[in-house]
């Protein structure tokens, strides 16, 4: 199956993004795009969005990734959502086994890198966070190198830093399923959150634990420079901006604050 990962325009529901382990911002670095791919409109519901999946964009370039971030003790990962079982939006069966796999068992898959030719297959990675851990079978690929074509679900190349997991892998995570669509968004200059903070006409470093609020919850400035929290744990973010639309949006810092685990990959 290659299933893919979802977008990072902000616009889009992220399948609730969450950062597990902890990869050094110099080892990301050092993983680069090896080219783009092009992509093309997905025929009439040739695209699953179960678990707000993404559908590529008609002439939209994508980074593709032959590598993912080194694995040491200081790693950091992005964890998504999928289903792996027959008819869901993982695709077909997995590559590993060539298996469906329900959604109440917990299982991976991996960016093509720290997939690496199949040879984490049916191997476990340890996930911690939440205050809780699960340990989860690889059993596919997230593939970073294509995308965009029936083989894939027409969805985009998966990023180089995904560990896509299966509900049981939330679940034990703890994390509440009406919880499990976050979006994220850079609030950095030239960033996808656009133009300075309304709040105080800044810039803020994706590192800076802060928020934008739906125009509700914006209430005309009301809530600027205050702080909130979320999923059960104080995270400290500051609103800092409006978010003309229905969602709430995280900086990169405030959802990492949810999980901090030391280890991601191990055997059982």
């Amino acid at each position: 199956m290659m299933k893919l990962a979802c977008s990072r325009t902000v616009s889009l529901l992220i399948f609730f993004l969450l950062l597990v382990s902890i990869f050094s911002i110099a080892e990301a670095q050092s993983c680069k795009p090896s080219g783009k791919l092009k992509g093309k409109k997905p025929p009439p519901r040739a695209c699953n969005t179960e678990n707000n999946s993404d559908c590529c964009e008609a002439g939209k370039f994508y980074d593709v990734y032959k590598c993912s971030p080194k694995v040491t003790g200081h790693t950091k990962a992005v964890l998504t959502i999928n289903s792996f079982e027959n008819g869901g939006d993982g695709g077909g069966p997995s590559e590993c086994d060539n298996k469906y796999h329900s959604d109440d068992t917990p299982v991976v898959a991996l960016s093509t890198g720290w997939f690496n030719n199949k040879k984490r297959c049916l191997n476990f990675i340890t996930i911690h966070g939440n205050g809780k851990s699960v340990k989860a079978k690889v059993v596919d690929e997230c593939d970073s190198t294509m995308g965009c074509d029936a083989a894939h679900d027409y969805q985009p190349p998966c990023d180089n830093n995904i560990v896509d997991a299966s509900k049981a892998v939330w679940k034990a995570l703890g994390v509440p399923e009406k919880d499990w669509v976050l979006t994220i968004n850079s609030f950095e200059e030239g960033g996808d959150g656009g133009g300075s903070s309304e709040c105080d006409n800044k810039f803020h470093s994706d590192s800076t634990p802060v928020v934008a609020l739906s125009t509700g919850w914006f209430n005309k400035k009301k809530r600027c420079l205050n702080f909130i929290h979320g999923n059960g744990k104080s995270v400290k973010a500051k609103v800092v901006d409006e978010c003309e639309i229905k969602i709430m949006i995280f900086s990169l810092h405030a959802i990492t604050t949810f999980l901090m685990p030391p280890k991601l990959f191990g055997r059982p």
